[in-house]
């Protein structure tokens, strides 16, 4: 297959999305398949930290992003319990600074339709929706993907295959691994309020963490400034696939019943909640197999208490792209990709893990995680420098 032809990706999320542009941008051709018709983000936001957008900022999006991002100006932690504030380490600026990068807070419905709008104005992808992949077929010289379309069927061909299709991949199926996520126990509330309505004891413009005994719940602001994100964690037995079925009100405001009054004045004026099961997995033990290898979630997905899965699969792009770039052997290009990126994917999942059983401690050890993270204050978010700091052309961490 020669170089000319296209690198092939399944999925236009925003993994799959970044992973286009990064590749056209070094003047590499894209087929980009995704199943819906239309991406249409549920309503919630996402973290950018200093290690994706760099990545998307140096990929020509800098502008739209300062329009459609804020930069919180803090972290501020608190007391489940009591609601008292255990530490407050300071985002925005500070974090330009250390980094060399803004920390974003952004709507996925904005960020997906940014990347979305660069996408379609890239000559070099070809963006195909309503196309459902039916098989994978591979050899030594390309791989072809047949996918099942409103007109039929239609294959297409290129010089690699890039599975960016989520925590439940069907190009990772197709492609040899049939393993299935694993249940983690916990259930994820989404839902957004105007900003004109967040209770006075809830500040607008930080990120803030509740952390408190089997629950704990995060808000920041997004569309700059105008409506609040909140997100709360609650331990459940019960999983259920999908990313946005309906919750009810009631039964978020009963878990949180005993909770400080600014929780719950909070959560009585979100209207409409959006569900999910949390599910990871160990990062899969192999996702490269000749031209075929994998991006994202559908490769090592995060639990959400790192605010690290969406900045992960924004690494991933900006590596593979780099490797894809002038490759004159593609298989050994993709092994190298997963060889550098394991590793730091591993790392960060046992970290949210970490993090899920910490923020959810009941008394008497939450008291001295409490302690921990007063004598920690300001310096909060340095234990994650490893993460902030990460570039493309840096060693893997």
């Amino acid at each position: 297959m020669p170089e000319s032809s296209p690198v092939l990706i399944v999925g236009a999320g925003i993994g799959g999305l970044t992973l286009a542009l990064a590749l056209a941008r070094r003047g590499i051709d894209v087929t980009l398949l995704e199943k819906r018709t239309a991406l249409e983000e549920a309503g919630a936001g996402i973290q950018l930290s200093p290690n994706a957008s760099r990545i998307l900022i140096d990929l020509g999006l800098g502008r739209a992003l300062s329009r459609a991002a804020g930069e919180p100006a803090r972290l501020a932690v608190r007391s489940g319990r009591t609601g008292a504030l255990l530490a407050a380490s300071p985002l925005g600026e500070t974090m330009r600074e250390r980094y060399g990068a803004p920390y974003y807070v952004i709507h996925r419905a904005d960020l997906q339709m940014l990347l979305l709008d660069a996408v379609r104005s890239t000559a070099r992808i070809r963006l195909h929706f309503g196309r459902s992949i039916r098989s994978i077929d591979r050899n030594e010289a390309d791989v072809a993907v047949t996918a099942e379309g409103m007109s039929g069927a239609e294959t297409f061909t290129g010089r690699a295959l890039i599975g960016a299709d989520g925590v439940w991949s069907k190009a990772a199926r197709l492609t040899g691994d049939s393993s299935e996520p694993v249940f983690r126990g916990h259930v994820a509330w989404r839902g957004t309020i105007e900003a004109s309505r967040t209770p006075p004891a809830i500040a607008q413009d930080e990120t803030g963490l509740w952390l408190g005994p089997g629950a704990h719940l995060v808000h920041y602001p997004i569309r700059n400034g105008a409506r609040i994100n909140i997100v709360a964690v609650t331990e459940n037995p019960i999983a259920e696939r999908g990313w946005s079925r309906q919750g009810d009100a009631g039964v978020c405001r009963h878990r949180f019943r005993d909770w400080p009054e600014p929780v719950r004045a909070l959560l009585d004026q979100v209207d409409s909640w959006l569900v999910w099961s949390l599910f990871d997995r160990s990062a899969r033990s192999r996702w490269s197999r000749g031209r075929t290898t994998l991006l994202g979630d559908a490769a090592h997905p995060v639990l959400p208490f790192l605010a690290q899965g969406g900045a992960l699969a924004i690494e991933d792009a900006a590596v593979l792209a780099s490797l894809l770039d002038g490759a004159s052997d593609v298989p050994a290009a993709l092994a190298r990709y997963e060889a550098l990126r394991k590793p730091r994917a591993a790392r960060v999942q046992e970290a949210a893990r970490s993090n899920g059983r910490t923020y959810h401690l009941g008394f008497p050890l939450s008291a001295a995680r409490d302690v921990v993270i007063r004598r920690t204050g300001a310096a909060l978010t340095d234990r994650y420098s490893w993460i902030y700091g990460w570039r493309p052309d840096a060693p893997a961490a």
